[in-house]
Order: C-alpha cells, then sequence, then structure tokens
C-alpha cells in the first residue's frame, strides 16, 4: 500500500482526533491535492505553518496506529473477509455442479 493511501486510511480512523484546522490542512491537502503554498494562501498563514502542521499530523497518525492498531485490525479483518467471500463464491459453484 502507498505512503499516501496508508496515511489517508489512517486520518479515516483517527481524523476526529484533531482540531478543525488541522482537519482542514489535513483535507485541502490529502483530498483535494492544493499545494503546501495553496494551502498557506488560502488560510492566510506561511507554507512553513501548513509544512509543519501536516508533518504533526502525519506523526501523531503513526503514533496512534501504533499504539492502538485499528488499522492493523482492520485490514487484517478485510483480509478474513475476502477469504470468507472466496469460499462462499467455491460453496456456489459447486453447488451448480
Amino acid at each position: 500500500m502507498e505512503k499516501r493511501d496508508y496515511t489517508i486510511m489512517l486520518y479515516d480512523m483517527y481524523g476526529p482526533l484533531f482540531s478543525d484546522r488541522q482537519k482542514v490542512y489535513f483535507e485541502e491537502y490529502y483530498f483535494n491535492n492544493y499545494t503546501l503554498s495553496e494551502i498557506a494562501e488560502n488560510l492566510k498563514v506561511s507554507r512553513t505553518a501548513v509544512h509543519k502542521a501536516l508533518r504533526l499530523i502525519e506523526r501523531k497518525l503513526n503514533e496512534y496506529e501504533s499504539k492502538l492498531r485499528l488499522c492493523e485490525k482492520r485490514l487484517a479483518m478485510d483480509k478474513i473477509l475476502d477469504t470468507m467471500i472466496e469460499y462462499e463464491k467455491v460453496d456456489k459453484l459447486r453447488e451448480v455442479m
């Protein structure tokens, strides 16, 4: 999984833990594909402030995941569900034969 996709998945899990301002920075950058400069201009802050905020958010996301492991557990559950679905398909094929 790409780092960007993983970071977004972590944000889906832990996003509510961030301030409204932090959410704006993250969502503008990751979901709306704005550059640091565009975000800074729109929010009337420095590009450095946006960069630091994004790095802090990313660090916090990884800290939360290292402690709570919600994303890891979700991926494991998804894998189990995929396996169950495959078994179900095989059973249906056997019934048809």
